[in-house]
């Protein structure tokens, strides 16, 4: 038969047991929300790529032509999904447009960086006319734990068909929001 005193030793010993592991469990927080953190840095890196890679295919199939969307390079089979922007929660991404009232830059403008380039949310790309989608870039506005091409937030790090980190172009953001100055 178990007496009061021993059922009291019992709880208090379990009482001690949970304080520990609540302790260890907020120590290892920070530790498990940077390797999440590292994790979707890597997922951005790859599927802005995958974008850039599916532009190129695209204008080598349709020379002289650029996709007016990423569901446009899902549905003519240039991506194998459609990627989601792994850095904010709706998933949306912002799209890197050529714009087409600066010519680009010499000859074979599809593997030229271009002179400048239109930053425009992926709902307002039908305001922009024709749009000539060459890239993507994250909306959120966080640092990273890295650095991509020198920069350091997740709206600088551009995935874009001709990018060249040591040439950067003038970026015009269509639909500015307050926190893209």
């Amino acid at each position: 038969m178990v007496t009061r005193r021993e059922r009291g030793t019992t709880i208090v010993l379990l009482l001690v047991i949970v304080a520990i592991i609540s302790v260890g469990l907020l120590a290892a927080l920070p530790i498990w929300e940077t390797q999440v953190r590292r994790e979707s840095e890597e997922e951005l890196v790859f599927r802005g790529e995958q974008i850039v890679n599916a532009v190129r295919l695209y204008t080598k199939k349709n020379p002289g032509q650029f996709p007016a969307s990423l569901e446009e390079l899902f549905k003519k089979r240039f991506l194998r999904r459609l990627y989601r922007d792994p850095m904010t929660r709706d998933g949306k991404w912002d799209l890197v447009l050529q714009n087409d009232r600066i010519p680009p830059r010499g000859t074979g403008a599809a593997a030229r960086p271009p002179a400048q380039i239109l930053v425009v949310a992926e709902e307002s790309a039908g305001a922009v006319g024709t749009p000539r989608l060459i890239g993507v870039v994250s909306r959120s506005t966080r640092t990273g734990i890295r650095l991509y091409n020198d920069q350091d937030t997740y709206d600088r790090w551009f995935f874009y068909l001709g990018y060249d980190p040591k040439s950067s172009p003038e970026v015009v953001y269509y639909d500015q929001r307050d926190q893209k100055k």
